[in-house]
C-alpha cells in the first residue's frame, strides 16, 4: 500500500509538472520597439532575450536579422538597404519556431527626396592654362535625371557631356563627374556664369537644385617696355602651345627668334622682330602680341591640323600693331582676316601662304596697302584636288571660291613679288584687250609698254618697234618675282604675259606655264600656247639673257 501510494504519488507529481510546463508561456523580450533611420540605411542592434528556441521574420526583402534565429539571448543586427524615394516601413517578428509567441518591433525608414547638390559650387577659373590643362571639373550628386544649362552667348565654356541619366530603380544618389572646358580670357576684366542642372521629369518636385557660379579672372596686365615685351613673347608662345619655348634666364636679345632694337632712344631693347613656329592652335593670334608696339615684322608658321580647322581669321589683337612692316601669318589654318586688318597700312610684306582661304580676302587691294611690295598667297589648300570637275567635297581652300583669276591683284603697281602657286585657281587668264579696258577703269586710262618705259638697268636695247607696233599691256610693272603655276588655268596666254620685259626672271617654264589637273567645267589645265623656250623673247629683248636654260640653240 505505501508502495502503491509513493507511485501515486511520483506520478502526480510528474503529471502536475507536465501540465505547468504546457501551460507555461515562452520567455520573450526585445529592447526595441522601434527602429527609425535615415534613406541612407545601415546596421541597427537589437537584443533579444528569449527561453526557448526563436526565429525572426520579415514580410520585405530591404530588412535582414542577422542571425535570424537562435536559443536563447542573443544580439542581433538589424541590417537596413538604402530606400527609394518614398518612405516606408516594416515589422519584425521575433517568435517561437510554431508562432505561438511573438515580439515585434517597427522598422521606419525616411525616403530620399529628388537632390542635387555640388561639391564645389564657386568655381574660379584662371585667364590662362596650357591647352591640355584648360579645363575643370565638378562632383555632382544627383537622383534624378537632368541637363546642363550653359547660358545662350556663352562661347568661352563648353561641357564635354550636357545630359546625365540615372538607374531610377535605384534612388540613392550618385556622383558624376561633369568636365568643362574653357577658352583663354583675352579681356582685362573678368567673367563669370551661372550652370543650372535641369531636371529631365519636369514632375519631380525636386527639394534641392544647386546651381554653379563660375568665374574667370581677367587676362595678365602687360606694362608697354621691354620687360612687358618679354611677358608678351612669352605668353604668346605659351598660348599658342608652342613645343619650345625660351631660356628666361638669358636676355631677351639672345632668345632665339627675336632682335630687339639697339638704338639711343626709347625703343632700345624693345622687340623688333619675333618668331612663332611649330605651335598647336585653334585660336586667333593671342591678345598679348598688341604689347609689341615697336615690332616691325612678326612670323606665325607652322600650325598642327591646319586643314581641319574650320572659321578662323588672324584676330583684332594683332591689327592693333599699325607699325608692321612685315608680316607673315603661314601655314596657321586662317580663312579669313579680321575686319581691321585695314589698319596695318605700313605693311611692305605680307605672307599669308599654305592657310585655308577660299578666295583672295577683298581687303587686300592696292588702296588699303599703299606701301605692300611683296603679296604671299601659294599653297592655300586643304586638300590636294586634281579634277575640280569631279570632286565633291566642299571648303577645300585654294582660292576655289574664285571667279576666275583675281585680276583686281593685276593692277597693283607696287608689287614686286606676287606669289599665287599651288592654288585651285581656274579658268583663263584675262586677254589684253581686257586688261587694258581694266586698267583704263582703274588707273584712268590704258597703259601699254614702250621702249622708253624698258629699265636701263637691264641692259636692254631694242633693234626693232616692237612695243611701239604692238600694244601690249603694262601690266605688274615693277614685279620681280611672278608665281602663277600649279593652278588650273587654260586657254592661251596673252601678251601681256608673254612680252613682259621682266619674264625671263620668273623662270616662266615652272613658274608660268606649268599647270596642273582640270578645273569644275572639265577643262584641262595648261596654256594652249605656251612656248617652249624664250628664243622669240629674246629676238625682241637683244642682250637680255640672264638665265641661258631659258634659251634654245639653234
Amino acid at each position: 500500500m505505501k508502495i502503491f501510494n509513493r507511485l501515486f504519488i511520483a506520478a502526480a507529481a510528474i503529471m502536475m509538472i507536465a501540465a505547468c510546463v504546457d501551460e507555461q508561456p515562452l520567455e520573450l523580450s526585445v529592447d526595441s520597439t522601434e527602429i527609425l533611420i535615415g534613406p541612407d540605411g545601415g546596421v541597427r542592434n537589437v537584443k533579444v532575450s528569449a527561453s526557448q528556441k526563436w526565429v525572426a521574420t520579415t514580410a520585405v526583402p530591404w530588412i535582414t536579422v542577422s542571425p535570424a534565429n537562435g536559443v536563447g539571448t542573443a544580439d542581433c543586427k538589424v541590417l537596413i538597404d538604402s530606400a527609394l524615394v518614398d518612405s516606408r516601413e516594416a515589422i519584425v517578428r521575433i517568435s517561437s519556431v510554431d508562432g505561438e509567441y511573438r515580439k515585434d518591433f517597427k522598422v521606419k525608414q525616411d525616403g530620399y527626396l529628388y537632390e542635387l547638390t555640388l561639391d564645389n559650387a564657386d568655381i574660379e577659373i584662371p585667364s590662362y592654362e596650357d591647352l591640355e590643362n584648360r579645363f575643370f571639373t565638378v562632383k555632382v550628386k544627383s537622383n534624378f535625371d537632368f541637363t546642363v544649362d550653359v547660358p545662350e552667348g556663352i562661347e568661352w565654356l563648353e561641357m564635354e557631356k550636357s545630359k546625365y541619366a540615372f538607374d531610377e530603380r535605384v534612388a540613392r544618389p550618385r556622383n558624376v563627374i561633369l568636365k568643362f572646358r574653357y577658352d583663354v580670357n583675352f579681356k582685362e576684366e573678368g567673367r563669370s556664369t551661372e550652370i543650372r542642372f535641369i531636371p529631365v521629369n519636369p514632375s519631380f518636385a525636386i527639394a534641392k537644385n544647386e546651381v554653379l557660379s563660375i568665374t574667370q579672372n581677367p587676362a595678365e596686365t602687360i606694362e608697354i617696355g621691354v620687360k612687358g615685351d618679354s611677358l608678351a613673347v612669352i605668353a604668346i608662345g605659351r598660348t599658342l602651345g608652342m613645343l619650345v619655348s625660351w631660356d628666361t634666364s638669358e636676355k631677351l636679345e639672345n632668345w632665339n627668334g627675336i632682335t630687339v632694337w639697339k638704338t639711343k632712344d626709347e625703343r632700345n631693347g624693345r622687340v623688333r622682330s619675333a618668331e612663332f613656329t611649330m605651335f598647336r592652335t585653334t585660336e586667333p593670334i593671342p591678345y598679348q602680341v598688341k604689347y609689341l608696339t615697336e615690332a616691325e615684322e612678326l612670323f606665325f608658321y607652322g600650325n598642327s591640323n591646319t586643314f581641319l580647322l574650320g572659321d578662323l581669321d588672324c584676330g583684332q589683337h594683332i591689327c592693333e600693331l599699325t607699325q608692321l612692316r612685315k608680316l607673315t601669318i603661314g601655314a596657321y589654318g586662317l580663312n579669313a582676316l579680321h575686319e581691321d586688318f585695314k589698319n596695318l597700312t605700313n605693311l611692305e610684306y605680307l605672307n599669308l601662304e599654305s592657310n585655308n582661304f577660299q578666295t583672295i580676302p577683298s581687303i587686300l587691294n592696292e588702296e588699303t596697302f599703299p606701301k605692300l611690295t611683296a603679296l604671299i598667297l601659294n599653297a592655300n589648300t586643304r586638300y590636294t584636288v586634281s579634277d575640280l570637275s569631279n570632286d565633291t567635297r566642299q571648303n577645300i581652300g585654294g582660292f576655289s571660291d574664285e571667279e576666275g583669276f583675281p585680276v583686281r591683284l593685276l593692277t597693283w603697281d607696287n608689287l614686286d613679288t606676287l606669289r599665287l602657286s599651288a592654288n585651285h585657281i581656274q579658268g583663263k587668264l584675262p586677254t589684253d584687250e581686257e586688261m587694258a579696258e581694266i586698267l583704263a577703269s582703274r588707273k584712268g586710262a590704258a597703259r601699254y609698254w614702250r621702249s622708253t618705259d624698258m629699265n636701263i638697268k637691264d641692259s636692254i636695247a631694242f633693234e626693232n618697234n616692237f612695243f611701239e607696233e604692238n600694244d601690249v599691256p603694262m601690266v605688274l610693272p615693277e614685279t620681280d618675282f611672278l608665281a602663277i603655276n600649279l593652278n588650273k588655268l587654260y586657254g592661251e596666254l596673252p601678251k601681256w604675259l608673254l612680252y613682259h620685259p621682266k619674264l625671263d626672271l620668273w623662270f616662266p617654264d615652272l613658274l608660268i606655264w606649268s599647270q596642273e589637273g582640270r578645273a569644275k567645267n572639265g577643262n584641262k589645265a595648261g596654256f594652249s600656247n605656251a612656248p617652249t623656250n624664250l628664243n622669240y623673247y629674246y629676238d625682241i629683248f637683244v642682250n637680255k639673257k640672264f638665265n641661258p636654260k631659258n634659251t634654245t640653240e639653234e
